[in-house]
């Protein structure tokens, strides 16, 4: 952080310099000279981050609130109604100070951390406890709750005992005991982070709980709003009183870049109009989670607060009674108790029914939200809400929901549910519909017969159901709340230019490519099951990734369908037929090819300095490293491509799994089964002996392939023979290929077309053979397979980094390319990081 301060922090360094009694032309090593100071720069640094520090600071701001407000009407025990004169009423000179100010604070507000891995940690002597020990000193009303593991002798055998314990920091800064609860065993017995807070709800108390993340923030004037938010639990909202109240939330990440802008637009929609509609009229919000406030009464004498169960309560955001952090009211006191064990959220279907809840972000009371503003955390983000969405859609708790409710009731809790991945799911299959169809028109030729035909009877509707075109992305329409909460919130005018802006930042590519993000993991785990909670992180992650990490990220989940619609956009316009010529190609396909390229290289668009040569020569090298590294026993997929493709193979587990993959496998047969009756070669030959041939071909270069890639260790004894085998075959493959040519029908343009129809056959044997791994391994194929499936990775990479490359050799590309993605201070910052690296070993290269 102090590398980087005057680059991107600007103003606020000086200022920080200022606050502890520095120049602020003062050099960094003389901090480190004072242990204050260190300390200082640890919180200044910390505040600047989604971090646990910030998140305690914002909370406390609720004591502070409170202090202010109790010192400013002099509330007395018992004399609710005392009152003030005007000049005492504007003296908040050390309210902060004030006996009765504090005591009246601590009646009504008490600050938790929930942390189950505090008490192994600080016997570890780790760091993270004694910054939580830390928070603890530094604000009083602050208690942190933990798992605490004791081993106990009995009978000669070693015993573990667990405790639930609350403590807080006493006098002389040491952790003081408050509770200490004999648990009757291990309670970390389902999903992590709801656990974290079921043995935490036990230390709370009051009538209302509010939760919160540890990637938030609070503000003290949102906090002075406080007790009038609660006044809604008294208020008359119709049948029944409510058990929730919403609270929007402000998005303090927007500024980092053109990504973090997106997410923070896309948060602020869906806190606040969505919500506002899933309230009224729907009547179906459940619960979205942060920062909302609930009746705890109410929810902990039905069921509890938090469900734990394994894989089906992995889900995030999705609508539901997830609890993040506990925030308890003694009376209209507020406990805020926080989890920071970042594993899992829960989910509970089984409360909703019981909910009654309205949302009152039109006081405007919000809390600050950190959100994820790398493309890498984003889409681990989504694909953990989707695969969440997927168990949800398999589990019975939606199938009795949908059952019970009536017609309306069941359409509003299915598009605040599962309703909006489904949709997404069904987008993305409507544009595979689609080219397959058209595919399938160009290659058995029945779309030219039936434009003729519509010719000849002058047909013009079977005319233009022919040339149905995309004219827009669907994708892109998940922009539309966004524009209008800003037409709503900022007026028309801003709400187009900032429209406009996002759409010369690339938000287009970017929800198009989010897109897919949902539709593959939502639809693997609707096959497979089996959803993984994915951590996203929180750091500072504006940083250059790498192209291998990029490649092991999105390669199944977006570039190996971004090819396979390019493929097929290939097959239409090579043997398509078009009365409208290159305007109609263009009209038809424009918005399945921006869904392709967007898929490809999107992830390369808004990586940091993505497009710099310098680092685009380290990423190839580090790319093939990666790639050719066999790996072994222990070897992470991060540093194999065997043991990533491995990792990438384990959610395969199941013989509905294998036998469902082998189904979606068989359309790639379909380009080798039309392409093989379009070559010049063939003629007007239609026998199915035309189709087998094309296999005997194939079969042909799959052997030529393997005595390419013998193995070296095996043939060391004859490597001789193994180099003249090699030589004579790769003479007999041209001189055939040569012959062919020259004297039969076979054109150059017959050989593309086979390249166009063999890629895709092999792609699905590879993926069936996947799915049957345990039978290819007892036939003694997997080495073969796994040779041909690294030669696919390393084709369809070099397919992907080379356009990357060519534009990487115009400098201007990388500039224009920060300064659109990033802000000013961040632009500048990997500019001066570039010039500062210009000794690197590839900078001449």
């Amino acid at each position: 952080m102090t590398e980087k301060r005057s680059e991107n922090i600007g103003d606020e360094w000086k200022n920080f310099l200022a606050r502890i009694g520095r120049d602020e032309n003062s050099v960094d090593t003389e901090l480190f000279d004072s242990p204050n100071d260190i300390l200082e720069l640890r919180f200044w640094a910390s505040y600047r981050g989604q971090t646990l520090a910030r998140t305690v600071r914002g909370m406390m701001y609720y004591r502070k609130a409170l202090m202010l407000q109790s010192h400013l009407e002099r509330i007395a025990s018992g004399d609710m109604e005392a009152a003030v004169s005007s000049r005492d009423a504007t003296d908040t000179q050390g309210f902060e100070l004030s006996p009765e100010a504090r005591a009246q604070a601590d009646l009504k507000f008490t600050y938790a951390v929930t942390c189950q891995i505090y008490g192994k940690q600080k016997e570890e002597g780790k760091p993270q406890a004694a910054d939580v020990a830390l928070l603890m000193q530094k604000n009083e009303a602050l208690r942190v709750a933990f798992i605490d593991e004791v081993e106990t002798l009995k009978d000669g055998k070693v015993y573990k005992e667990y405790y639930s314990k609350l403590v807080k920091a006493d006098l002389n800064g040491k952790d003081k005991e408050i509770y200490s609860i004999k648990l009757p065993g291990d309670p970390k017995l389902g999903e992590g982070k709801p656990e974290n807070q079921n043995h935490a709800i036990i230390f709370t108390r009051g009538n209302a709980i509010q939760t919160i993340d540890m990637n938030q923030d609070n503000y003290f004037e949102e906090a002075l709003k406080m007790r009038n938010l609660l006044e809604e639990f008294h208020c008359d909202h119709g049948i029944r009183p409510p058990t929730i109240l919403g609270v929007r939330e402000h998005v303090f990440t927007g500024s980092v870049s053109s990504l973090a802008s997106f997410m923070s637009k896309q948060e602020t929609s869906f806190v606040t109009l969505g919500q506002r509609v899933l309230a009224n009229p729907l009547k179906c919000r459940m619960h979205y989670g942060h920062p909302d406030v609930f009746d705890r009464v109410f929810h902990i004498t039905r069921g509890g607060i938090s469900k734990a169960s394994r894989v089906i309560n992995i889900s995030e955001d999705i609508y539901a009674v997830k609890f993040q952090g506990l925030i308890q009211l003694y009376g209209k006191g507020i406990l805020l108790i926080m989890s920071i064990f970042r594993y899992v959220y829960s989910f509970s279907l089984s409360i909703s029914l019981c909910i009654y809840e309205i949302d009152i972000s039109y006081l405007n009371s919000q809390v600050g939200k950190g959100r994820d503003v790398g493309l890498n955390q984003i889409a681990l983000f989504e694909g953990k809400v989707a695969g969440g969405n997927g168990e949800q859609v398999l589990s019975r708790d939606i199938y009795r929901l949908g059952q019970l409710f009536d017609f309306f009731r069941m359409l509003s809790f299915y598009f605040t549910t599962v309703g909006f991945y489904f949709c997404t799911m069904l987008t993305v299959l409507t544009v595979y519909a689609f080219l397959y169809g058209k595919a399938y028109l160009a290659l058995s030729g029945v779309g030219e017969t039936l434009q003729e035909r519509a010719q000849i009877t002058n047909n013009t509707a079977l005319t233009t159901a022919l040339n149905t075109q995309f004219l827009f992305q669907i994708g892109v329409f998940t922009a539309v709340p966004m524009v209008l909460v800003s037409i709503l919130e900022q007026g028309f005018l801003r709400a187009v230019v900032g429209f406009l802006t996002m759409q010369l930042q690339l938000c287009s590519v970017f929800f198009t490519f989010s897109l897919g993000t949902r539709t593959h993991y939502f639809g693997r785990t609707i096959l497979h099951g089996g959803a993984r909670y994915q951590a996203t992180g929180r750091g500072f992650v504006v940083r250059h990734i790498k192209f291998s990490e990029n490649y092991r990220l999105y390669s199944r989940s977006h570039f190996v369908k971004g090819i396979e619609v390019a493929l097929l956009l290939v097959l239409y316009l090579a043997y398509g037929f078009s009365e409208g010529g290159a305007l109609s190609y263009i009209l038809v396909s424009i918005s399945s090819w921006f869904m392709a390229l967007s898929w490809l290289y999107a992830p390369y668009l808004f990586n940091p300095s993505g497009f710099e040569w310098q680092k685009v020569v380290e990423d190839f090298r580090d790319w093939t490293n990666w790639l050719l590294y066999r790996g072994g026993i222990g070897v992470k997929g991060e540093e194999s491509w065997e043991a990533w493709w491995e990792e990438e193979l384990a959610h395969i587990r199941t013989l509905r799994g294998r036998i469902l993959e082998t189904v979606l496998s068989l359309r790639f047969f379909i380009f080798q089964y039309g392409i093989v009756y379009k070559l010049d070669v063939q003629g007007q030959n239609t026998s199915l002996a035309v189709y087998g041939l094309s296999w005997v071909v194939l079969a042909m270069l799959i052997l030529l392939f393997k005595v390419f890639t013998f193995s070296q260790k095996t043939s060391v004894n004859f490597q001789l023979l193994l180099r003249f085998i090699q030589g004579v075959s790769l003479l007999l493959a041209l001189a055939g290929l040569a012959i062919a040519i020259a004297f039969t029908s076979l054109s150059v343009t017959d050989v593309l077309a086979s390249i166009l129809a063999f890629i895709p056959t092999g792609w699905g044997i590879l993926c069936i053979a996947a799915a049957w791994k345990p039978l290819i391994k007892r036939l003694g194929l997997w080495k073969s397979v796994r040779s041909i499936a690294r030669l696919y990775d390393a084709g369809m990479g070099m397919v992907i980094f080379i356009p990357v490359a060519f534009v990487s050799w115009f400098p201007f590309v990388s500039t224009f390319q920060t300064r659109l993605m990033f802000n000013q201070a961040f632009s500048r910052g990997l500019e001066i990081s570039l010039i500062l690296a210009g000794n690197n070993q590839n900078t001449g290269i």
